[in-house]
């Protein structure tokens, strides 16, 4: 049995977002511990942090701003989902992040079912949710779109087919998306375990390895750079 690593690499470029921005309006986004420019408080306020964003891909001509897979961050500390003693500090993001305008459609990845959904509440938390299901070569995995519309979870039901390309949702705004900046959180996950509707996109150092194999780069299938 093949690597999904090396299945994925040999598929054919997936676009999540709107289908007619070409890559080349796609733009990389620092968000680690190294961006000398993003303050505490861009990245405490969504409305600081949507300004920064906004201003970003103004001067540099794009539309979508992406990046995060496997970076420390610190605009986590400001929830207690990742920072609070009883467990260490989970600070390191394990998915892709494709910074956009609220409503921007977002497509489904691959063919696949609808496994979970779900509205996960919370500062910090991604909001609305909906997890794939794909099998390729007798291999199941999923994928994560977090940080929709409230829309996007409605009238839809587990089971539900969509097509490579097809119209899945919308990304949120702050209100009902963990209070960030509008955005799209893509995972790919290999093992989901008990979760539904929910998966860990942020992790602690102690656990990086398990999530690196269990979480391959999204950019394997999206292709962006």
């Amino acid at each position: 049995m093949r690597p999904l690593a090396s299945i994925l690499r040999n598929i054919p470029p997936s676009k999540i977002i709107d289908s007619t921005i070409e890559y080349s309006k796609y733009i990389t986004l620092d968000l680690s511990i190294n961006n000398q420019h993003l303050t505490g408080r861009k990245s405490g306020n969504s409305a600081d942090f949507e300004k920064y964003i906004t201003d970003y891909l103004k001067k540099n001509n794009a539309e979508v701003a992406f990046g995060g897979y496997i970076e420390g961050r610190t605009l986590y500390q400001r929830s207690s989902i990742f920072n609070n003693d009883s467990m260490p500090e989970r600070n390191i993001h394990i998915g892709l992040d494709l910074w956009i305008k609220a409503g921007t459609p977002v497509l489904a990845a691959l063919d696949g079912r609808i496994h979970s959904f779900k509205n996960n509440v919370g500062l910090g938390d991604y909001g609305p949710t909906i997890i794939l299901e794909h099998e390729i070569e007798n291999q199941k995995f999923y994928t994560l779109y977090g940080h929709l519309s409230l829309e996007s979870i409605e009238g839809i039901n587990v089971g539900d087919f969509y097509k490579k390309g097809e119209y899945l949702a919308n990304i949120g705004n702050s209100e009902v998306n963990g209070d960030y900046a509008p955005h799209l959180h893509f995972q790919i996950i290999k093992n989901i375990e008990h979760y539904w509707g929910d998966y860990p996109g942020v992790c602690n150092t102690k656990d990086l390895n398990f999530y690196i194999e269990n979480c391959p780069d999204p950019n394997l299938l999206l292709k962006i750079t």
